[in-house]
């Protein structure tokens, strides 16, 4: 028997997550920062492939992509704790159980989301 969704307990699992990922993914550009800091390579005219801008841009981008997931779980559970978590931001009916359980920071129902 599956227990009852848990809204409270998905968001802080998903928030755990988000900040592990945050975390890793900094400690990934810091090193990439710090390993070219002191070298003098002429990346932009590297035949080898991928220069170093575009791998710390790539992973810069990934960086902000786990904030705005952070802050997405962070404004779920503010919803929650103000009891407006699982009501549609658009049109204000229930979001569907198993569309929070999916996707527990879901702003809107099925319908809204589609448009």
């Amino acid at each position: 028997m599956t227990e009852p969704f848990d809204p409270r307990q998905s968001l802080a699992g998903v928030r755990r997550r988000a900040l592990a990922r945050l975390v890793d993914l900094s400690d990934d550009y810091a090193g990439m920062v710090e390993a070219s800091r002191d070298s003098n390579a002429d990346d932009e005219h590297d035949p080898e492939g991928a220069t170093i801008a575009f791998e710390r841009s790539q992973v810069g981008s990934l960086v902000e992509q786990a904030r705005a997931r952070l802050a997405e779980v962070d404004a779920a559970l503010a919803r929650l704790d103000a009891g407006r978590y699982g009501i549609c931001e658009r049109c204000g009916q229930p979001i569907a159980p198993g569309r929070l359980e999916v996707r527990p920071t879901a702003r809107f129902c099925i319908d809204c989301a589609d448009r």
